[in-house]
């Protein structure tokens, strides 16, 4: 055992061996002896008064006992001697952060390496110990990092393969471990990632490590190279190992620092992709930690703006007003927390700034210019203070919109892209900031020469790999410049560089749907514009992306939200594609495209409950899994009530307790939606199923018209067209005048004018006739004669296909049409017009009905008064059908929502006689005022399971009204 000696004991041994030294010769043997005794008399006393000048002077005479001749009878061989130098050399890099220490004993421990230490009794396992943990302090200290990290794996990669039962394996590993924390927090690169994660998985097997550190290590790691690849191997194995330690007892810094790093992955893969699901998890992960108490101030801070960022993003989603009013909380409070603190307290965001006055804002200005002044470039603040002073400017721009501010910024920018690492994950953004940047300069002062640059900038943000996940955004901000420049200069080559790049944005996967089906549009009306050849490409893209683009939002409402939001650009699409086809001569093609179209929203609640007999008798196990996953669905997407509150129960969330119902809700709907995905793949793998759920052709749809002829109107700004289908004839077509869009715009609007004063009023008739001999002569008159021509006789059945404003104008109706004996005939006297949401209901509504002993049977919901003047006459109309149908009454006091209800539960057809009201933008908010003004809201109805309603029809009027 080493005897323990005090300060004051040192002290006298050091001034007896310098007092030795003085008398003895240098080649005497036993000077050689003295001056090792003072090398470690010099350590150990520094190890008790941890004064640098102990451990400064131990060095100096471990150096000069190396040279000195070997000591008779000194049990220290020189390799021994050498071997203390370096550990006092270690101790110091370590301790004080010497650079060239650093270099020193990384230097002499690959030396040592490279000698038979065993021959020497040094320790090899030791020696290769410690040079592990120097190159970790170089790999800190950044002095000459360039391959550390691979001399770091193979070094423990040997330590662990050595089988050890020193302490030496866990040491090297936590050393290692060390290092991949460090280099993730300061966001650098870790290489080579790949031989990092399988010495740490090995790590791993070794039970007697026993720290939190080796999977943390692995899982950020993992998370490091998921950033670069996007594999989601990676992520759920990050995960697993994250969810493990926090997952462990007791509560300490390991599953603290887990939680974080678990909801930074999180959150990084809501920012890859856009799937509502990764939204909604860090979402839940980062309100769970902002509720614990453990955080300190500068990460709740830091999480807060992140909180304030996720909530927004869900408001502009799925347009949830609590969404915005959380994010505007959480900005609210990060603003209270930084006002609250010392200035540097902090890292400073937007928002923060933001609440500075403007002599703040100047006056740190004035404060980080002289700092820079006094940093040289290449030291490791420098680029922090331009990048704050690049902020600083950017506040001020945002309040004088002054274009000197905004230059200052881009000069910021040009000095960070300079020094910026383009291999590093995020090494784009200084170039994404500042094509930004120059964009908005060039907004301001109308000069060329920003946005030329801005579009060189954007150019060659597209070459990097790292920002690959950024490619929608970049091409939509490249689109800008490239517009205003080919609006300023009328130059060709830019108009088809943005075509050559629509292509490559709508195929983005990390954009949303919804964004690459609007961007879709946009291409298609230029390339039509510009008769580009990749017109037909870019409709059908947009037809491909138009029914995710719905179905991934997890309501109705929300679903509604996103086509008001498309109003102008997504919602004509369909119609736009399908005048270009018929402009092509492509009408059977037309007439497919206006049918995917004219279903989407409807078609999706029909295929929720479509019919499984067939798929039942073929293979009862799929379809009876099929049905299920399909109520379900149907279950969540009907799930919120016109108040907004949420009726679902899942048993709670396995992500979180910061998850709230509409999370929930969301995560829930995905899952649900990938395993419908995966079913029906399945079941379109099947003999005869190839077409199951996919758009009819048109072979199959033509059997709509097999009980009379179909009038599909295109209503569409492009070209405006009326075809009628046939079962066993091509389809004909009817040309329309050129102010055809126009007028019925025109008539639809008048109409909707009149109805405001009533529909008993006098204007409103007044208004009606003028509209029908309108419609007449716009529609019935040409439909007529080609009618005529083609041989169909009158009184045959008809059937109306609408789309666009025709959709709520009364077409059975029109007229009167001229006649020799003066009498008024009206469309409907001339033909039996019927009308069908889509031609795939109207061939199901053909089908035999399966064998069943159901009677239809048809509820009468009447609540009759005053202001109903007809009520009664019409209720006894209804009543009357009794002879051919049972009819069940539901009046006055009887007719309450509840009653409503489960009476369409057990009937199949269903008649109201009373008032309703129409909520703007809201149609499923739609409702009929029952006894004591109870509402029985469409949302209602459509819960029923009974009734199957042309929503999309629906949702078109709304918009048109």
């Amino acid at each position: 055992m080493a005897q323990e000696f005090s300060i004051m004991e040192l002290d006298q041994m050091i001034t007896n061996l310098q007092r030795a030294l003085s008398r003895i010769p240098r080649s005497h043997p036993a000077y050689t002896a003295c001056i090792h005794r003072l090398a470690r008399s010099r350590s150990k006393r520094y190890e008790l008064s941890e004064q640098k000048e102990d451990l400064d002077k131990s060095i100096v005479h471990f150096t000069e006992a190396i040279f000195l001749p070997p000591s008779w009878g000194f049990y220290l061989n020189v390799v021994q001697v050498f071997f203390q130098l370096v550990l006092s050399l270690f101790r110091r890099s370590n301790e004080f952060k010497q650079p060239e220490d650093v270099k020193c004993v990384v230097e002499y421990l690959r030396y040592l390496r490279g000698l038979p230490l065993d021959t020497f009794e040094v320790s090899h396992e030791l020696v290769t110990s410690l040079l592990v943990q120097a190159l970790i302090i170089q790999v800190e200290l950044e002095t000459d990092g360039t391959g550390d990290i691979e001399e770091i794996v193979i070094l423990c990669r040997e330590i662990l393969a050595c089988h050890s039962s020193a302490d030496y394996p866990t040491h090297a590993i936590l050393t290692l471990t060390t290092a991949i924390l460090l280099k993730f927090l300061q966001w650098k690169q870790v290489e080579p990632l790949d031989g990092v994660i399988q010495c740490l998985r090995d790590a791993l097997k070794i039970s007697a490590l026993g720290s939190h550190l080796v999977p943390l290590g692995l899982a950020i790691s993992l998370v490091l190279r998921y950033i670069k690849k996007y594999s989601n191997d990676d992520y759920d194995e990050a995960m697993t190992l994250l969810e493990s330690v926090i997952a462990s007892s007791p509560l300490g810094d390991d599953q603290i620092q887990a939680s974080v790093f678990a909801a930074i992955l999180a959150r990084v893969r809501a920012g890859f992709y856009p799937n509502p699901e990764y939204l909604e998890e860090a979402t839940s992960r980062f309100r769970t930690l902002l509720g614990s108490s453990f955080l300190d101030n500068d990460l709740r801070h830091c999480f807060t703006d992140s909180m304030a960022s996720l909530a927004k993003k869900r408001f502009e989603n799925f347009g949830l007003t609590e969404a915005l009013q959380e994010s505007h909380s959480y900005t609210s409070e990060m603003v209270s927390l930084a006002s609250f603190s010392a200035p540097g307290t902090f890292h400073e965001v937007d928002a923060d700034r933001a609440a500075y006055p403007m002599k703040v804002v100047e006056e740190r200005i004035r404060n980080l210019r002289e700092l820079i002044s006094k940093t040289p470039p290449g030291n490791s603040n420098h680029n922090t203070h331009i990048k704050d002073l690049m902020n600083w400017h950017k506040t001020k721009f945002s309040r004088t919109n002054d274009i000197t501010d905004l230059e200052e910024v881009i000069k910021c920018r040009r000095v960070l892209l300079a020094s910026a690492d383009t291999s590093h994950p995020f090494g784009f953004q200084p170039a994404l900031f500042l094509g930004v940047d120059l964009y908005k300069a060039f907004e301001c002062s109308n000069k060329t020469e920003y946005l030329d640059e801005s579009i060189t900038v954007h150019r060659g943000l597209l070459e990097m790999q790292s920002a690959r996940r950024y490619h929608f955004t970049l091409i939509n901000q490249l689109f800008n410049s490239l517009t205003e420049r080919l609006r300023l200069l009328g130059r060709r080559q830019d108009l088809d560089e943005m075509i050559e790049l629509f292509p490559l944005a709508v195929n983005d996967k990390f954009a949303k749907v919804s964004d690459r089906f609007a961007l879709s549009c946009v291409w298609a009306s230029i390339a039509r514009l510009a008769t580009h050849p990749s017109v037909s490409d870019a409709y059908q893209m947009a037809m491909s992306l138009i029914q995710s683009s719905f179905v991934s939002a997890p309501t109705l409402q929300v679903q509604h939200s996103r086509l008001v939001a498309l109003r102008g650009v997504g919602d004509e699409m369909p119609l736009d594609y399908a005048s270009y086809q018929i402009d092509m001569g492509q009408f059977t093609q037309a007439i497919e495209t206006l049918e995917q179209g004219r279903a989407l929203l409807w078609s999706e609640m029909r295929g929720l409950r479509n019919s499984m007999d067939r798929l039942s008798q073929f293979n009862s196990p799929l379809a009876t899994k099929l049905a299920a996953i399909n109520q379900d669905l149907e279950s969540l997407t009907m799930s919120v009530t016109p108040s907004g509150t949420i009726e679902i129960s899942d048993g709670g969330s396995q992500i979180g307790d910061g998850m709230d119902p509409f999370g929930r809700l969301v995560v829930k709907q995905q899952k649900l939606l990938e395993e419908r995905n995966v079913l029906v793949s399945q079941i379109q793998e099947l003999s005869g199923f190839g077409d199951f759920l996919k758009t009819p052709s048109f072979q199959t749809i033509r059997f709509a018209a097999s009980d009379g002829p179909v009038i599909i109107i295109n209503h569409n700004e492009w070209r405006s067209d009326i075809l009628i289908l046939f079962q066993d004839s091509p389809p004909s077509l009817i040309p329309t005048t050129d102010d055809f869009y126009d007028r019925a715009n025109k008539l639809r609007d008048r109409l909707v004018v009149a109805r405001k004063e009533g529909l008993d009023s006098g204007e409103y008739k007044r208004t009606l006739r003028s509209v029908l001999d309108g419609l007449y002569n716009l529609v019935g008159e040409p439909v007529i004669h080609k009618l005529r021509t083609l041989g169909v006789p009158e009184q045959s059945r008809i059937w109306w296909c609408p789309t666009s404003v025709f959709c709520s104008l009364p077409l059975h109706a029109m007229g009167p049409i001229p006649s020799d004996d003066g009498v008024k005939r009206y469309f409907s006297d001339l033909y039996i017009p019927s009308y069908t949401p889509t031609l795939s209901a109207l061939i199901e509504s053909r089908k035999p009905s399966p064998k069943t002993s159901y009677q239809p049977s048809l509820l009468l919901v009447a609540n009759p008064d005053e202001s109903l003047p007809g009520a009664f006459g019409e209720m006894e109309v209804i009543q009357s059908l009794n002879m051919r149908l049972p009819v069940a009454t539901l009046c006055g006091k009887n007719a309450t929502p509840a009653g409503v209800v489960e009476g369409l539960r057990h009937h199949g057809f269903a008649h109201f006689v009373c008032h309703g009201t129409l909520e703007t933008g809201k149609p499923f908010d739609a409702s009929f005022k029952l006894i004591d003004d109870k509402r029985l809201t469409l949302l209602d109805i459509v819960r029923s399971h009974c009734l199957l309603l042309n929503l999309h029809s629906l949702l078109h009027v709304t918009l048109r009204n």
